[in-house]
């Protein structure tokens, strides 16, 4: 990142609200290491290995402690669960096509949960939610691909994608400094997401199909597609996420999410062949992923 667009974003935002920004790729370390937090592990476990035990179980539904206190509502979140008793002032922001798309980038496993999703992989920025088929794969979906070119996901992962679109006239880039600049400081933002099951299957949805190609629409950036199909998106007030997260460590910053309910089989080659591809984001591997937020007063009302 530029250092002037740094010191630009540190005035306008303040330290801590610079760092809940650049920690939606992946958390805080970002900032410091061109774009990329955590990366996840190097493979992942799909759900017939290791589901949810007991103790996984009890870990997921623990209590919280030691609540943050005046911040408004954080993600990620059970996007069945519509209770939330965080009612910060908020409005939603415009549809993604009236925005710029400034970044994209994937988790492994989802950072939500969802009726498609609901397979829990452990706590830890390694865990998340693995796709409900993932147990009914076959052998052939579980090949593994033969020219790799993105790290930390394996055919059986589920992966978490964030299309992230900023009110700011900005071109997209590494990192989330790329959704702001020198004169917009203060963006609306949106996140699209979308969980999608990796499999070695070329009729599966082509990652190709939704990355930045270039693309403008009325002059703003855009992707060449958006999923559908996999149900109506849930929108809802949340945060910024990131690794270093927790319910007593909370982002400051308002985002409006769009989270589809159900998850897509992907081709795991087009996924590698974007990282082939030396991509605007400078994305090469998927990151880890924040805690589920649990408890009511850190949550916004579905409506």
């Amino acid at each position: 990142m530029r250092n002037g667009i740094k010191s630009g974003l540190r005035a306008g935002l303040g330290h801590t609200a610079l760092a809940a920004l650049l920690a939606l790729t992946a958390g805080t370390a970002l900032a410091e290491s061109g774009g990329h937090g955590a990366a996840a592990p190097d493979h992942g476990v799909a759900a017939s290995d290791h589901g949810a035990s007991d103790d996984q179980a009890a870990t997921e539904d623990a209590a919280p402690k030691g609540l943050c206190v005046g911040y408004g509502p954080q993600t990620p979140r059970d996007i069945t669960a519509r209770r939330g008793m965080n009612r910060t002032a908020w409005a939603p922001a415009p549809p993604s096509s009236d925005m710029t798309l400034c970044n994209i980038h994937t988790h492994t496993y989802a950072e939500h949960k969802g009726p498609g999703f609901q397979v829990f992989m452990g706590p830890g920025e390694h865990g998340g939610y693995a796709c409900n088929d993932t147990a009914s794969l076959t052998p052939d979906d579980l090949r593994p691909a033969a020219d790799p070119h993105f790290e930390a996901v394996r055919p059986g992962d589920s992966i978490e994608v964030h299309w992230v679109f900023t009110s700011c006239n900005v071109q997209p880039g590494p990192g989330l400094g790329s959704c702001l600049s020198d004169g917009c400081a203060n963006p609306i933002l949106r996140v699209e997401a979308q969980v999608f099951l990796l499999v070695n299957d070329p009729s599966a949805a082509n990652f190709l199909d939704y990355i930045y190609a270039n693309t403008q629409v009325r002059g703003r950036a855009q992707p060449r597609s958006l999923p559908s199909g996999t149900g109506n998106p849930v929108v809802f007030a949340g945060s910024t996420t990131g690794t270093s997260y927790t319910d007593s460590v909370c982002s400051p910053l308002l985002v409006t999410w769009s989270v589809r309910p159900q998850c897509k089989r992907l081709d795991i080659n087009s996924l590698h062949q974007w990282g082939a591809l030396r991509n605007v984001f400078d994305e090469h591997h998927s990151h880890g992923v924040r805690h589920l937020v649990t408890a009511p007063e850190l949550l916004s009302p579905i409506e």
